[in-house]
C-alpha cells in the first residue's frame, strides 16, 4: 500500500511531466489541493519505522561504493558509528 508522501509525489510528477495532459495536470492538482493540503505531506524518511539492519546496510554499501565521493563515505561512516 503506497503512503500519502507516495502517492502526492505521483501527482507532483504529473504535474511536471511535460508529456500528460491539461486534464491529467489539471486532476492531479486538484488531489493534492484537496486531500494532501497542497502537496504538504511528511516524507517517507520523517517516519521513525526504518529498519536499522536496512540503514546500516545501506551506510556499509555507501562507504565501499568507488562512485561514492570521499565526503558522503565519511559521512556514512560517522553515521554508522552513531548508531
Amino acid at each position: 500500500m503506497p503512503t500519502d508522501a507516495q502517492i502526492a509525489g505521483g501527482h507532483k510528477a504529473n504535474l511536471n511531466n511535460p508529456n500528460t495532459s491539461k486534464e491529467s495536470k489539471d486532476n492531479s492538482q486538484k488531489i493534492l489541493n484537496d486531500e494532501f493540503n497542497g502537496g504538504d505531506v511528511p516524507k517517507a524518511s520523517d517516519t521513525k519505522d526504518k529498519n536499522p539492519g536496512n540503514v546500516a546496510g545501506g551506510l556499509k554499501a555507501t562507504m565501499k561504493n568507488p562512485n561514492v565521493s570521499d565526503e558522503a563515505k565519511k559521512s556514512a561512516e560517522e553515521r554508522l558509528n552513531n548508531m
